[in-house]
């Protein structure tokens, strides 16, 4: 088992940043791939971005590239999410997850599949 806390969300205007943060305890931190994923109101859930266990590699889908930037720390046992440039559409719930497996098909798109939740921080931009 795996649990994961994220934390650092909130309300901000538009054009604002904010970095969200995800611990994980149980389970060997560096043995999974790990990812965030985002649900807004009456929205099917959205993958935001994903890292290798070792940080090396990184993954967007095409709409999140150059606003959103992931990282991982395996002495600290985080995993964190910078989101820059923050629009109204961008207001959801952040969830962390640590993945079975991601990767990136010949078409370029990702598939990934999750092993483990965290319980979501939400994140509002308004003015």
């Amino acid at each position: 088992q795996v649990q994961l806390l994220e934390s650092g969300g909130g309300l901000v205007q538009p054009g604002g940043s904010l970095r969200l943060s995800c611990t994980a305890s149980g389970q060997t931190f560096s043995n999974y791939a790990m990812g965030w994923i985002r649900q807004a109101p009456q929205k099917e859930r959205e993958f935001v971005a994903g890292v290798s266990q070792s940080g090396i590699s990184t993954y967007y889908p095409d709409s999140m590239k150059g606003r959103f930037r992931i990282s991982r720390d395996n002495a600290k046992n985080t995993v964190d999410l910078q989101v820059n440039s923050l629009q109204p559409e961008d207001t959801a719930i952040y969830f962390c997850a640590a993945l079975k497996r991601i990767a990136t098909l010949p078409s370029g798109k990702l598939t990934y599949e999750v092993e483990y939740w965290g319980q979501g921080t939400q994140v509002t931009v308004s003015s």
